[in-house]
């Protein structure tokens, strides 16, 4: 396994991140009070925001990178390039996720973004397949 190094941060990283913190105040975490945001840069250059959802049946609750991912792709976008995600504390995508956003591009950016920092503070930026190496894909 190789170490994860950073990424070139998109030039629209200043927006990802707006968006995903904007997405984070919508969450709805009544349960663990856990709230996240989360931002996908399409190809295109569109932006498409997202918050977790939980649920008293804990296993249905929806990450933000699957919530942000799913209006991408609900809108006819699946190229996407970069995830921006924005929780307090150490902002990296679960597995579950990783594996998730590995089905649309294994090489997209993903930038952590820690709201606690100001907005304009260049968040850390990695490789989606240095969180997630070896990521399970089938042939189509």
């Amino acid at each position: 396994m190789r170490d994860v190094s950073n990424a070139a941060l998109p030039s629209a990283w200043k927006n990802l991140i707006a968006a995903a913190r904007r997405a984070r105040s919508h969450a709805y975490a009544p349960y663990s009070d856990f709230t996240v945001g989360a931002a996908v840069l399409t190809e295109a250059g569109d932006i498409f925001a997202g918050c977790n959802v939980e649920n008293a049946s804990y296993g249905l609750t929806i990450c933000a990178e699957r919530t942000a991912a799913c209006a991408a792709i609900a809108a006819g976008q699946q190229d996407l390039v970069a995830v921006c995600i924005s929780l307090t504390g150490t902002p990296v995508p679960c597995g579950a996720c990783r594996q998730f956003l590995h089905e649309f591009n294994p090489s997209m950016s993903v930038l952590l973004d820690n709201p606690e920092t100001p907005a304009d503070t260049e968040p850390e930026c990695v490789l989606l397949w240095d969180l997630l190496p070896r990521g399970f894909r089938l042939e189509r």
